[in-house]
């Protein structure tokens, strides 16, 4: 959708490229900062009951398309790591990061795929977003039980998790699409006019 938006300003590439970072950075950056709000407000359980990183990381997707959404999923939980490694506490923990990285990245591809039919229609958000996140928290559950032997981690614990974060989704599910809708009609305004 962002990429429409750059079009209908004839923005140069190299220019396309400078925004496209930018705001993949203002993403990572919520990315980063949004679960540490939610964790001092309500503590470990509400990071696992919320689930903040990954409304920015769905909101970076579905703006950004799968290639600049991919990079944003990824690099998202490995710089919140990195900050809060320099803190003393570690976000996400260390074993569960390389679990993350692939969850987020698939979260944020999933999404960006459906860019281009969001820009004709801002109702494909809802899919977009409820897709990314079947097939993130699949990953997230498949990985576990492959690699379960070098992890702590068991599939029951985090199907727990995840049912546990089932709130989280809903919230995000129809507010990600809502605010996606929003950011469309200021992005594209300028097509309607003509």
């Amino acid at each position: 959708m962002f990429d429409n938006a750059l079009a209908l300003r004839n923005v140069t590439a190299k220019r396309a490229v400078t925004y496209k970072t930018l705001v993949s950075a203002a993403v990572i950056a919520l990315a980063a900062a949004l679960p540490q709000l939610v964790h001092i407000a309500l503590g470990q359980p509400g990071g696992v009951r919320w689930l903040p990183m990954y409304l920015p990381v769905l909101i970076g997707g579905c703006l950004l398309g799968t290639k600049w959404g991919l990079a944003v999923g990824m690099l998202s939980p490995i710089v919140s790591f990195l900050i809060t490694s320099a803190m003393g506490e570690a976000m996400p923990a260390a074993a569960r990061l390389p679990f993350m990285v692939a969850e987020l990245a698939v979260f944020a591809a999933v999404s960006g795929l459906f860019t281009k039919k969001i820009a004709e229609n801002g109702l494909w958000a809802f899919a977009a977003v409820i897709s990314a996140q079947l097939a993130g928290r699949l990953v997230f559950l498949g990985a576990v039980a492959a690699f379960h032997a070098l992890t702590p981690f068991t599939v029951g614990m985090i199907w727990s998790q995840i049912v546990t974060g089932l709130p989280g989704l809903a919230v995000q599910a129809a507010a990600v699409p809502l605010i996606i809708i929003a950011l469309r009609g200021v992005l594209l305004k300028d097509k309607k006019n003509d």
